[in-house]
């Protein structure tokens, strides 16, 4: 390379890019990252790969760029977003209480427990029982169907945040939070709570005459609509897809 040629770099699309293309922000915010990542790799123990050792005595775009493509692959299914993430949480909250270090995990346990105490509340209820459950939405009325629903909305709560803990609890483990998880969480406890209600009061399955529906029956299809909500979206979108290929189909 002579004095008048700018060192290059080539991105996976096979781009070539100039050093000075990169500002100083971005390699700075590739060394926070870099360093991030070494740090989360050191304190968990995991395994780093040993061609890092070179690259990390040269500070030039090239090498930042490999050092920083070889930690992503040693610290999966972690990220650099996540692990900035999950770092800055736990400075912000040293001196809170546990419960408070994470955010998303303190607002899911209040948030169930706030459907277990809706679920007991409306279960005592004398509103709540076989007959008025068998009438469904259309032929129920005033206070009973208002009680009704809000007990089976408090079951299909309960089914989406039993299946979220249980997702957050692993992303807490592998370090994958991030910060978009917080509105979609939050955006599928409403969606669950709308697909245990439509799973138990618009989507009727009969073993033989509506008559066999019942509060056990009811409940299951509840929790079973709030657990798997995401499911019930795509079959529902699948039938939808269908439904559009009959009348607009493809060229």
């Amino acid at each position: 390379m002579t004095a008048n040629e700018t060192p290059q770099t080539k991105t996976a699309d096979n781009q070539i890019v100039t050093s000075e293309s990169i500002t100083s922000e971005v390699k700075e915010e590739l060394r926070t990252e870099i360093n991030n990542m070494l740090s989360f790799a050191v304190f968990n123990g995991t395994i780093i790969n040993t061609e890092l050792i070179d690259q990390l005595k040269k500070d030039d775009v090239e090498s930042l760029i490999n050092t920083h493509n070889l930690l992503c692959k040693n610290v999966a299914p972690a990220t650099p977003k996540s692990i900035k993430y999950i770092r800055a949480v736990k400075e912000d909250v040293d001196k809170k209480m546990q419960l408070s270090r994470l955010p998303l995990v303190r607002n899911l346990i209040i948030l169930a427990i706030i459907f277990l105490v809706i679920f007991v509340v409306t279960g005592m209820s004398s509103g709540v029982n076989d007959a008025s459950l068998d009438k469904g939405v259309l032929g129920n009325e005033g206070i009973s169907l208002l009680v009704n629903l809000l007990f089976l909305a408090s079951i299909s709560g309960l089914g989406v945040l039993f299946y979220l803990l249980k997702n957050v609890t692993v992303a807490v483990k592998n370090s994958t939070l991030v910060p978009e998880d917080n509105i979609y969480y939050f955006a599928l406890i409403v969606l669950g709570v709308i697909s245990g209600l439509i799973l138990s009061e618009i989507i009727s399955f009969y073993s033989k005459s509506p008559d066999d529906i019942n509060l056990f029956n009811k409940s299951i299809l509840a929790l079973v609509g709030g657990f798997s909500s995401d499911a019930i979206f795509s079959v529902l979108q699948g039938i939808i897809e269908r439904i559009k290929a009959i009348f607009m189909p493809s060229n």
